[in-house]
């Protein structure tokens, strides 16, 4: 893997007038990428291991990848452009003919419940982490209020 990226983990779920905001923290930074409403629902599920009666679509592309031997390794948010965030898919797969590696284009919140799902790594490149506003103390903030 590229030492030109960090390892960031979701800290916290913040809804906001058109969605949330999906706070990612790195030891030295945290930063925002804002979703819809929907995608912030399927991460703050998946964060608290709530039990849904019927498969949501991240479900579904997962039992997908189990039924054709597909692991996902990790997911990198590797560029971002006028606040727009781009991420890859690292996938795996192991069958009789060998082993064979996809990386795959995402948005970045379909991503993050895909990793979170399958307890695997968030990583973000450190020329995004660099560009990015840091939110640490607006997180804090409200944490703080929260309390």
């Amino acid at each position: 893997m590229d030492n030109d990226v960090v390892e960031v983990s979701i800290k916290g779920v913040m809804p906001t007038s058109n969605g949330c905001a999906i706070f990612l923290g790195a030891p030295e930074k945290t930063f925002v990428i804002y979703v819809d409403q929907g995608i912030g629902n399927a991460i703050s599920m998946t964060i608290n291991e709530v039990k849904r009666e019927r498969p949501l679509t991240h479900d579904l592309v997962g039992y997908i990848f189990q039924g054709m031997g597909i692991h996902l390794e990790r997911v990198i948010i590797n560029g971002v452009d006028e606040g727009t965030f781009y991420a890859r898919l690292i996938l795996k797969q192991e069958n009789e003919l060998g082993t064979k590696l996809v990386e795959i284009d995402a948005r970045p919140s379909d991503s993050m419940v895909l990793a979170l799902q399958e307890k695997k790594p968030i990583f973000v490149a450190e020329s995004v982490l660099d560009g990015v506003e840091d939110m640490t103390e607006i997180l804090e903030r409200i944490l703080k209020q929260q309390n």
